[in-house]
């Protein structure tokens, strides 16, 4: 690191903070509280990372600002395209960790995929991303860090945008800087984003599950179930040993939903493991009398990952069970499995820990 490095990694970040906390900062320098709001419109509005080319904030201000305030973004280090129009885009942090987003094209509105770690600890045993282990959280500023440079890349700054937070990592798992960088995203002064245009995937850390739900910025919920049973399920998903299927259905049963609203479990489909026919019943009066639709995922298979991905004609009895029995079903369509940037896929290579060593260190209750 030169020493112009050392120098910005000194500064305080402008990405990392709401805007009122950004005011405080201002404030307690003698500033203008709307200078805050001016700041967040060049930032998150405009894409503007060059404290110097604010040009509604005073000459000696931008000079002011830039002595002990830093922009930073991540780099973006490579791009693939898919076949089907989705991207995969290769982000470098500050700390030179690197992460993936995903741009999906075609969706009722353009979808960006965030991460909201660097791996991710829940060891799930169909998802590459859980063969990285943990490495750390990011930041509230590397989440949103993610749609500014897929914003600037797409030249999407006036178009919508749906944000999936079902990248690299378990946003539970980071929930203070997740919520966080919501809020942020929220921001009238910056991207607007409405709550009706997130959803948050978690695999069921249910404290934080149950933290989710007296939050005043309420994302859509999408809890990854896999398997209706716990024996089944504690195969698929280490977390399940801590918290039982039972107890997650429960928490899912209290959580607030606006009118219209439902809760989407996902349900990955691996051949021979969990896409019975008995086990689709069995999903079906586990979540009969819910809000609720499921989103069924035929697995997107890939070296490292041991299983199959089940037969269409399987997968379409699977759905027509669940129809039969008055639940909403939709089939996932694969989408960037060319370039490694479906479900389950993501992963950047690095060193890794096996599950045993993730469960032995992680902070259930966090």
């Amino acid at each position: 690191m030169n020493a112009r490095d050392t120098a910005v990694q000194a500064r305080a970040d402008l990405t990392e903070f709401e805007r009122a906390e950004l005011e405080e900062v201002l404030a307690g320098r003698g500033l203008p509280r709307f200078r805050a709001r001016q700041i967040f419109q060049w930032i998150y509005r405009h894409g503007v990372t060059d404290l110097a080319a604010m040009t509604d904030l005073p000459r000696d201000l931008r000079a002011q600002l830039a002595a002990d305030l830093a922009v930073t973004t991540p780099a973006l280090v490579h791009r693939d395209r898919s076949t089907d129009g989705t991207e995969k885009f290769l982000l470098q942090l500050g700390d030179g960790r690197r992460i993936e987003s995903v741009f999906i094209p075609d969706t009722p509105s353009m979808t960006f995929c965030l991460s909201t770690q660097v791996g991710c600890a829940m060891a799930c045993a169909f998802c590459l991303t859980g063969k990285m282990g943990l490495t750390r959280h990011l930041t509230a500023g590397e989440i949103v860090g993610q749609v500014r440079v897929l914003v600037h890349a797409l030249e999407m700054r006036t178009q919508p945008f749906n944000i999936v937070l079902m990248g690299m990592g378990e946003p539970l798992h980071n929930y203070e800087a997740t919520m966080k960088a919501l809020r942020i995203l929220a921001d009238e002064h910056g991207f607007a984003l409405s709550p009706r245009r997130v959803t948050l995937s978690t695999v069921g850390l249910l404290p934080a599950l149950e933290r989710l739900a007296g939050e005043p910025f309420m994302p859509n919920l999408a809890v990854s179930l896999h398997a209706p049973t716990d024996a089944q399920r504690g195969e698929l998903v280490p977390l399940n040993r801590k918290y039982g299927v039972a107890e997650i259905i429960e928490a899912c049963r209290r959580f607030p939903l606006k009118r219209r609203s439902r809760i989407t479990f996902e349900y990955v489909l691996l051949a021979g493991v969990n896409d019975s026919p008995a086990d689709a019943r069995r999903l079906a009066k586990l979540l009969s009398g819910m809000k609720a639709k499921v989103n069924l995922i035929p697995l997107n298979p890939a070296a490292g990952i041991p299983f199959e991905r089940p037969p269409d004609e399987v997968v379409g009895e699977f759905a027509r069970i669940l129809a039969d029995h008055q639940l909403i079903v939709s089939v996932r369509k694969s989408r960037g499995q060319d370039i490694r940037a479906a479900c389950g896929q993501l992963i950047v290579e690095g060193p890794r820990k096996s599950p045993a060593q993730q469960l032995s260190t992680l902070a259930f209750g966090d």
